[in-house]
């Protein structure tokens, strides 16, 4: 029932395509850049990053996807009742918030359709998949005719059935530069997240300083031409490092012997004033990942006039099209195995839009030359 037998992609096909085939000659293409790093640096230790894929992804993956066949809902449809229990450990949200969370990291993000359902031959699971562990293997004409899938040593290749499908949905960020993989919102804020982790690292240092600029310790004495011996010097770095450093010693008063003199070091306003190229990063952080400063609590960035104005625009321009885009996916993906049936978000069930909600509703309801059944098709509910 849910299977049909679509067209092979290889029947027809680019010509430019074809170009891309004599560099890879149906080699796996890997990853070109270093997804640890990307995922270490950027997710794992920078908190504005890390915020960010987290609100993208939560939001995207609480938002409801409804099935509908010839234009009408299908709440009991078997896909929907897939899409809502993928696998036996994991929900409808959480194998999407996986599945939002790894593209916003990587650029890349994948699903599996696996094993069969209670009727015959159908589509049973879906999980997602690591994308570093993915690596996509070209066909003869440049398309993906198969992924190798590494873990543990070993290598798994997912590769097309007999009828041509793929049970892999691959959904990438468009990247200019390369065929296979698509381009992450970390990679492209890489330096503004060097910038503010290197920040975060100074203020560490300037805490674990006495939470204060260095100084000098300066020695006088004529009679021993301003010199102390190799023996004196090194028992002085001993002491400074073990006396007098750290948030322990912090405040501890130095005790000096004759000839020697403390000389504080201090730093110019302007030289000091790192904060502010510390919130510029953070603003070029959430800038590329599409989310709002406002939300993210970082200082001097009033564009919006209220907390609900910039949630209401990072829902609307940030979230709902990533939903829309996977629900496009899904049934592009799905629709093979499941003729007729389209996935799409159900955004009335979004607490955030429900003020644009509401002002089209009111709109609808003051045009008196619409009929109720036009208010209904342009509400975007069921006739």
């Amino acid at each position: 029932m849910l299977f049909s037998k679509p067209r092979p992609p290889e029947a027809k096909d680019s010509r430019a395509a074809r170009l891309i085939a004599l560099t890879t000659g149906g080699r796996p293409q890997w990853t070109p850049r270093d997804y640890g790093a990307l995922a270490a640096e950027g997710f794992a230790k920078n908190p504005v990053a890390y915020r960010c894929v987290r609100m993208i992804a939560e939001a995207a993956a609480a938002t409801p996807l409804a099935v509908f066949v010839e234009g009408r809902r299908a709440d009991d449809h078997p896909l929907k009742r897939l899409l809502d229990r993928p696998n036996p450990e994991q929900g409808g949200p959480d194998l999407m918030e996986a599945f939002f969370g790894n593209l916003q990291v990587a650029g890349n993000a994948y699903l599996e359709a696996a094993g069969e359902g209670a009727e015959n031959r159908s589509i049973g699971e879906l999980y997602a998949l690591r994308p570093d562990r993915m690596t996509v293997v070209p066909g003869p004409r440049g398309w993906p005719l198969a992924y190798d899938y590494q873990a543990a040593g070993r290598t798994v290749r997912i590769g097309r059935d007999g009828d041509g499908w793929l049970p892999v949905l691959h959904l990438k960020l468009f990247n200019p530069t390369n065929d296979h993989y698509g381009l992450s919102p970390l990679e492209a804020a890489a330096f503004a997240i060097d910038v503010h982790n290197a920040s975060s690292a100074w203020n560490k240092a300037l805490l674990d300083n006495s939470a204060r600029p260095s100084g000098a310790l300066v020695y006088s004495s004529k009679d021993a031409g301003d010199r102390l011996t190799d023996e004196q010097f090194d028992r002085l770095k001993t002491e400074l490092a073990n006396a007098h450093s750290g948030t322990a010693n912090a405040g501890r008063p130095l005790l000096l012997e004759g000839g020697l003199d403390w000389r504080a070091m201090s730093l110019s306003p302007a030289e000091m004033d790192f904060t502010q190229g510390k919130h510029a990063a953070a603003r070029e952080i959430a800038l590329a990942f599409g989310v709002p400063p406002q939300l993210l609590g970082i200082p001097g960035d009033n564009t919006y006039a209220n907390y609900r104005e910039a949630n209401a625009a990072f829902w609307r321009g940030t979230v709902v099209p990533l939903a829309q885009r996977a629900a496009r996916a899904l049934t592009g993906w799905l629709g093979a195995k499941v003729p007729g049936a389209t996935i799409a978000p159900d955004l009335d069930a979004v607490p955030a839009l429900s003020a644009e909600r509401d002002a089209l509703w009111g709109r609808l309801q003051a045009a008196s030359f619409l009929t109720d059944a036009e208010r209904r098709r342009l509400a975007g509910l069921e006739q």
